[in-house]
């Protein structure tokens, strides 16, 4: 099974919009093995986001994304990365999909609401950045069986 991040951004918990998007990767089958909130600091979201540091709305970013606590969860599924690429959407709300997350709650580039792993390595690498290892839970799920088939379920 597969693991990937995601950051509810400040505009997320401003619109009191958390629940409802995490409800929508939970309602397709995706499992939480982590969950907290946290107001993150420059120097981790700096690091976190230092492939854009030389973009112009690098500074705007770091601000919006400090400027009150996110709420962090690491989802597990099989092919998780993509499922919850293509749950978010466009990162720009006007263009993403309709039924997408951003495609139904968001209006701007920016404050998109969601950050979601662009891939498996990414993933792992954002995952301990922002998790301790023991905030990541394993546990079993009953509904499982209704979610995969026997052969996807065993891997």
């Amino acid at each position: 099974m597969e693991r990937t991040l995601l950051i509810f951004k400040p505009d997320a918990v401003q619109r009191g919009l958390v629940g409802r998007i995490l409800s929508v990767f939970e309602e397709k089958g995706l499992k939480i093995v982590g969950l907290k909130m946290e107001r993150l600091s420059k120097e981790k979201l700096e690091k976190h986001y230092e492939h854009h540091k030389d973009k112009p709305f690098f500074a705007e970013l770091i601000g919006f994304m400090s400027s009150i606590p996110c709420v962090l969860a690491v989802v597990e599924g099989i092919e998780a990365v993509s499922v919850v690429r293509k749950l978010v959407g466009a990162t720009n709300g006007r263009k993403a999909e309709p039924g997408t997350v951003r495609g139904t709650f968001s209006m701007s580039n920016q404050n998109n609401l969601v950050h979601a792993s662009e891939s498996v390595e990414i993933a792992k690498k954002e995952i301990s950045h922002f998790f301790e290892a023991s905030e990541i839970w394993e546990y079993n799920i009953d509904r499982i069986k209704s979610i995969y088939s026997p052969s996807e379920a065993k891997g």
